[in-house]
This record gives C-alpha cells, structure tokens and sequence, in this order.
C-alpha cells in the first residue's frame, strides 16, 4: 500500500512541476511584460486595461487558452496504451497426489491494456502469476482457460494463450530398481580410481501415469565427481545424489521418483603396478640388422581400475626403423594402455644398434593351424609336410642368443572345409630384432569331418 501511495504523489508531484514549468510561469511571466508595456505606452491602453468589461473579455480570452493548453495535455495522458509481459509463470492447482495431467504449459504471455498511467501502475504491482483451476476434474481431456489476478481493476489483462488443452490422468506407482552413473570421470586425479559405489537403497517408487511408467526402463543415480570435496583415497559420502529415470533409448522422462535423490557412499582407491617395458622393432631397415634396441627406462608405474591392473603384464612399445642404415636414437612418448589412467614416465629414450645381416636356418619346425572348424580335424599329407625349415636374418650376435622354442610356423584354415587343400605358411617369432621366413611356402594338409 505504501509503494503505491509513494507511485500516486510522486504522479501528482510531476504534475504540478509539469503546469508550474509550462503554463503559470510564462503566463505570470506575460502579465507582467504587458503591464510594464502598457504602462509605457500612453493612457489609451491604460484606460482599457483598467476597463472592468475589457478586463472580463482578456480574461475569458485567456481562460480559453489555459483549457485548450490543459485538455490537450489531459488527452495525451489518458491515450490507450499496450504492454506484454513476457514469460508469467503458470500454476496449476489439482490434486498431485491422485492426478497427473500432460499439457500445461511453463510459461504464457500477459498483455496489459489501458490508459499508459493505469498502465504504469498495473507494472508495478506485484503479481501473483497465472493460474489453471483444475480443482474437482477427474481423469479426462478439457479445454481450461488461465486466470490472472487484475492488479488495477482499469486495465484489461489478455493472456495468451487463453486458454489451454490438458488431459489427466490416474497416478499410479511402481517398484524400480536403483542403479548408477559417474559422470566428470576425467576430472578426477589420473592417479585415482573410483572402486565402488554403494547406494543408501537399492530400489525406488516411480510415480506417473500408465503409459509413463511404461516407458520407464531404468532409474539411476547421477553421482558427479565434482560434488565430491577433497578427493583423496578412502570413502566418502555424498549427500543429496539426484535420481533420473530414463527410458529404452536412454532419453530422460518426466516423472516422480520417491525419493527424489539419495546419498552414496564412494570408495576411492589408487591401484598401481610396476611393470617391464617391450621394445618392438616394426618396419623393415635397410640392407642391415638390428643389433640392440634398448631403453635406460626398462619398467614403469601403471595406474587404473583394479581390472585393467591385474590383466597387464608389459608396457609395449613400437619403434619404427622403417629405411634406417645406421645407429639411431629415439624419443618416444608412451601411450596408455585401454583401463590405464597414469603412467609414471610420460617419454623415454631408445637407441637402435643395427649389424651387417647375416642368415641361419632352423630345421625342424613343427607346423601348427589355427582357426580350423569345429567338429573338423587336420592331418599334414606326408612327413615333409609335418615340419618346415625356418630361414632367420639379423645380427649374429642375436642370432647366436636364439632360443629355436620362440619360432612357431603355422597355417590358418579359416574358411577352409572337408577336402586337401594346399595352405601357406606362416612364420613369427618373440624377437622383434630378426625376420623370419618359411623355406617351404606351402604344405598340402587334408580336412576330414571327426
């Protein structure tokens, strides 16, 4: 009441400095430059002013011009005026507990019609939104108008839209259970690993209308890692985790979940394990051998999930010596392994020794086969078919360090069916330093059913 008691005097107050400034003083102002012009310009004028009948006539005169001053300033401030607030929040009242209804909008636009003062004053006021009265409708479809409560009864209040389409429905509940995501996983120190996560309920009670609830396929907590203060290795609790339901597809639905957020209790750990590194030459050099290739970093510190932890074994890196001819070094940066987070040493050195190439074979290779059919077997047609003699190039001092037991030879099948069939063969060995090649290219084999 005070707010607009202040808005209406200081109205009046514009008013009156309005009139002082623009209409009595220059009139004041006139009246005072004729007298002083008549009283210098013979008793003519004199006499007339100084006639009560001509006095009455100026008078009536002036009166006039004051009326017409004052109605032309009076219109332009009752003109009609129009004015949108944008954006009024829309309340719906109805039963939340029984009735879920599908249609009310967040927001209507509210135009304000009036004189431009009734106008002003209509902004002013405080207002208490937009209202949809469902109160006493059950289940089913309507067309509902908004109400909005006139601030100053003289201005018209439009809302658009007018009125809206909703349906209600039942309120049903159903059992789901809980399950969760972390999300800003990256944030977290690269040395830390989130072990486990354990939820203060296992289930939850989602409320909606049948065809939502349908529609529901999971609920999850969202435990975001950047809502947990002094990450450090232990368990801490998260308080306030907010729950969302989501559908098949994984879109997010719009429906009551009780309770609406739950607290989790976070182990952090952080798993590391020390491991060697393999050098592995990839590329072939030119017209020589590789001697040594070697690191002054032989082993590093991995860092990740327990899982990806207890499956490493070494950390390989590929070193390409594609067209070298002569001693090189390296500096080679390190790449994480999949389930990896931290590796203690981010670059390491390797310096490549090559030798003049010198040859070897190894006789007696056993051939295996690999990718061979199920409820297939296999037999070599013929003894020279059974072993193959491998030929292996590199430095002779690597040569002389061979272990014969790392050269395995053997043949793919895939695809391959009942019937003799001649197959390549093929040669690897655990030294990335040497090449190996079969002398034999192909052995003929037969496939029978078992």
């Amino acid at each position: 009441m005070k707010k607009i008691s202040s808005v209406i005097i200081n109205f009046f107050k514009s008013i009156w400095k309005f009139f002082d400034k623009w209409l009595i003083t220059p009139i004041t102002k006139f009246f005072v430059g004729a007298y002083e012009f008549f009283s210098n310009n013979g008793t003519g004028i004199e006499k007339l002013l100084i006639n009560r009948q001509s006095l009455v006539v100026i008078s009536l005169i002036f009166a006039l011009i004051t009326f017409y001053a004052i109605d032309q300033k009076h219109i332009s401030l009752i003109d009609n005026s129009a004015e949108v607030l944008y954006n009024q929040k829309v309340t719906a009242n109805y039963n939340e507990a029984l009735y879920v209804v599908e249609g009310i909008p967040d927001t209507v636009d509210v135009t304000l019609v009036g004189r431009r003062w009734d106008v002003y004053l209509a902004k002013q006021y405080p207002m208490d939104g937009v209202t949809l009265d469902l109160t006493g409708y059950t289940p089913g479809s309507y067309a509902v108008s908004f109400k909005y409560e006139q601030a100053v009864s003289s201005v018209e209040y439009k809302i658009d839209p007018s009125s809206v389409n909703i349906r209600i429905y039942d309120k049903i509940s159903v059992t789901k259970e809980l399950s969760y995501d972390v999300i800003h996983k990256d944030n977290l120190d690269t040395k830390l690993n989130i072990e486990s996560v354990v939820l203060d309920r296992d289930s939850v009670i989602v409320k909606g209308a049948s065809h939502q609830l349908d529609k529901v396929a999971i609920v999850k907590a969202i435990i975001d890692v950047d809502n947990i203060s002094n990450v450090r290795e232990g368990s801490t609790t998260l308080s306030d985790v907010p729950l969302i339901a989501y559908d098949s597809d994984g879109n997010k639905l719009d429906v009551e979940i009780v309770p609406s957020k739950v607290n989790a209790t976070i182990k952090i750990s952080s798993p590391s394990k020390e491991i060697p590194i393999r050098l592995v030459a990839s590329g072939e050099l030119d017209g020589v051998a590789i001697k040594s290739l070697t690191s002054p970093t032989t082993t590093v510190v991995v860092y990740g999930s327990e899982e990806a932890i207890a499956n490493i074994e070494y950390l390989p890196v590929t070193v390409d010596v594609s067209g070298v001819k002569e001693n090189k070094k390296y500096s080679i940066n390190l790449t994480k392994p999949s389930g990896i987070r931290e590796i203690s040493v981010k670059t390491i050195s390797v310096e490549l020794v090559v030798d003049n190439i010198v040859s070897k074979d190894i006789e007696g290779i056993p051939v295996d086969s690999i990718n061979l059919a199920e409820g297939y077997k296999v037999q070599a047609i013929g003894e020279d078919n059974r072993t193959v003699t491998v030929i292996v190039n590199g430095s002779q001092e690597v040569i002389d360090s061979l272990d014969s037991s790392t050269i395995e030879a053997y043949i793919d099948l895939s695809g391959l069916g009942v019937g003799e069939h001649s197959v390549l063969v093929k040669v690897r060995g655990d030294d990335s330093r040497l090449t190996y090649t079969s002398r034999t290219k192909e052995i003929k084999i037969r496939i029978s059913q078992e």
